[in-house]
């Protein structure tokens, strides 16, 4: 097996960057995995001690077969960021392993995603394999697909990640007459979300990437235990408070998931308890301050740049 470089893409909290960090080093692929570290500039004069902070740490990284850092010197912001590294590595090695700083990987995260990409490189209906998985009470399968993309610690293929589209315009166009499956089955605002996109309000790649895949009903494969905890959720970062983030907090899996052959196509009782679990994480209707404040979260969530 060909290992997949790894994209770490880095601001300005070095302790969770070196969190991310040592927690891909527990997994043992590791060492033979190229890393490429991406740290972004300074959106602010008051943000420039961080980054600076930040670089001094990803400058001591060791344990990776190859590290390369790449600072940009002006902010390009999340989604810049990422599309532009992306693009540069998976056009070098094909495929590429994404995490961002905040990020803590399960020791078999790494396995999982290496596993998932060289099974089904040749399968044009896999788009992307999902580490993420929300803390769901119901048993799931040991891997399924869905045609919902989460973008918590993920991998793709040069060919699924060549499907970007950047302009939101003809992807709200394509969605229109399916928004309900889009947000699975109204658990999550991403079409409102994108439409914010196209005025200008938002800049997500995540947005536009799940669209892309979802108009080319590409599948993404998912874990049956979650491989990734978001470190970002602690009220350090610019969402809102912890007590409405509990919906997306798992623990990571401390055993690997075993890749059996399965049928490539949605599982539809795993769609159902996705949505089933969303749709119960919404605040009631008394509760409508809550319910701004938990969709500026889901904003947040689903990595629309604030950074």
């Amino acid at each position: 097996m060909t290992y997949a470089p790894i994209a770490l893409f880095t601001y300005n909290r070095a302790d969770h960057t070196q969190r991310a960090v040592e927690s891909l080093l527990k997994n043992a692929e590791a060492k033979f995995s190229d890393l490429f570290v991406f740290s972004d500039g300074p959106k602010t004069p008051e943000k420039k001690a961080g980054v600076e902070e930040n670089r001094k740490y990803i400058h001591t990284i060791s344990g990776f077969k190859s590290i390369s850092i790449i600072e940009r010197e002006k902010n390009w912001g999340l989604a810049n960021s990422l599309i532009a590294g992306i693009t540069e590595v998976i056009n070098k090695y094909g495929k590429v392993i994404v995490v961002e700083d905040d990020l803590i990987l399960s020791p078999y995260f790494l396995q999982f995603m290496n596993e998932g990409l060289e099974k089904y490189k040749d399968d044009d209906r896999v788009g992307t394999i999902t580490g993420f998985v929300p803390p769901i009470k119901n048993k799931l399968p040991e891997t399924f697909f869905l045609k919902y993309f989460q973008c918590w610690g993920w991998a793709t293929w040069k060919r699924a990640w060549d499907l970007l589209e950047t302009d939101a315009r003809p992807l709200l166009k394509g969605l229109r007459f399916k928004k309900t499956k889009f947000d699975v089955g109204g658990g999550v605002g991403n079409y409102g979300n994108l439409y914010c996109q196209k005025v200008g309000l938002v800049d997500s790649w995540y947005l536009r990437y799940y669209a892309s895949l979802f108009l080319k009903d590409k599948l993404s494969l998912y874990p049956g235990r979650s491989m990734v905890t978001n470190d970002g959720l602690d009220g350090t970062g610019t969402h809102c408070g912890v007590d409405l983030v509990k919906a997306f907090l798992s623990d990571n899996s401390h055993a690997p998931i075993i890749l059996r052959n399965i049928d490539v196509k949605e599982d539809v009782q795993s769609y159902e308890v996705f949505k089933s679990y969303f749709l119960s994480q919404l605040p009631s209707k008394s509760f409508k301050s809550e319910f701004s404040r938990f969709k500026s979260f889901i904003r947040r969530l689903f990595f629309i740049d604030c950074a």
